[in-house]
């Protein structure tokens, strides 16, 4: 749009969609670049953006306005920016999380420009005592702490739903937003609250932690219940406990999880050249036969039928079935 409408336009959008914040542009209207999009994910409001060098200030009169008392979560995607509030000031790079709380001022300094994850929490969705949410505030969570770097996994890919619609939004958006918000909690009372609310956050949020390390290990093929038990200081009995309580189980869902790698793998132009058995055993099928049976048996056709549907198509091999 035009360059002496930019500015304005930003803030609109930012003040109706986001909250109210004071933002400080280019003085050159027409060095004012900004690209963005902002979603519900559940009970989260998503809003990722590229722009260059601004300063935000959440002010003591507008922090005093009628908004749901909600905290902020940034994640940094490239660069740098600092965060001030309460006192505190935390510099952010790549990777790195922080938390801010609307119902205070703020200012978000940004020299080299903004590209970052924002998610808006209302503060009751994060059950967490008021106390302990005001020590949060402008803390840095590094990406160099394994429970930060996990839970900013998981909000970057909350972040990625608004670029893939699915045929029932509403559930789906919800059921991503929410493993986010019990990684959160769990994160600020590891870091900043008592024993017994650690233990209990790191309860609430152990399938979350059993998932990732299966995610990341799925290409092992000694990945037996035993050894993820183990991991995570629990009986198998545990393990299998939790995960049922959380709708998952273990068998099924590690063998579709390695079903869908292979369907990816068997299609992208980088992997072509690896054999149909090389690819399933490479994602824990020793056995060919036994991989072509599960393949057909997930996706109703054959591995190597798969394999040559989608050669030349150019389709993208994540998106829809056979």
């Amino acid at each position: 749009m035009p360059p002496g409408e930019r500015a304005e336009a930003i803030r609109e959008v930012i003040w109706s969609s986001v909250v109210r914040v004071e933002i400080t542009h280019q003085p050159d209207p027409r060095l004012i670049r900004t690209v963005g999009a902002i979603s519900r994910v559940g009970p989260l409001t998503v809003c990722s953006v590229r722009a260059n060098a601004t300063t935000v200030r959440r002010t003591p009169a507008l922090a005093r306005d009628d908004m749901e008392p909600s905290a902020f979560v940034g994640l940094q995607v490239t660069g740098s920016s600092v965060v001030v509030q309460d006192g505190r000031e935390a510099v952010l790079r790549p990777g790195d999380l922080v938390m801010y709380d609307t119902t205070r001022p703020y200012t978000l300094l940004n020299r080299d420009g903004i590209h970052q994850h924002y998610f808006r929490i209302p503060r009751a969705e994060l059950g967490l005592p008021t106390g302990l949410l005001e020590r949060a505030t402008a803390v840095l969570f590094s990406r160099r702490d394994p429970l930060a770097d996990l839970t900013a996994t998981c909000l970057r890919r909350i972040a990625r739903q608004q670029a893939r619609p699915a045929a029932s939004p509403g559930q789906s958006l919800d059921a991503a937003g929410r493993p986010g918000i019990e990684l959160l909690r769990a994160l600020i009372a590891a870091r900043l609250g008592d024993r017994r609310m650690a233990v209990e956050a790191s309860d609430e949020t152990l399938h979350l932690r059993v998932m990732d390390y299966v995610r990341a290990h799925l290409g092992d093929h000694d990945l037996t219940p035993a050894r993820i038990a183990a991991h995570h200081h629990v009986s198998v009995r545990q393990l299998y406990k939790v995960l049922a309580r959380n709708g998952v189980h273990l068998g099924g869902w590690v063998r579709s999880q390695r079903l869908e790698r292979c369907r990816a793998e068997l299609v992208a132009p980088s992997t072509r050249h690896r054999t149909v058995a090389a690819v399933g055993y490479r994602w824990g099928f020793p056995n060919a036969a036994h991989f072509s049976r599960a393949f057909k048996d997930a996706f109703g056709i054959t591995p190597n039928d798969w394999r040559s549907m989608h050669t030349g198509s150019g389709e993208d091999p994540r998106v829809g079935g056979p």
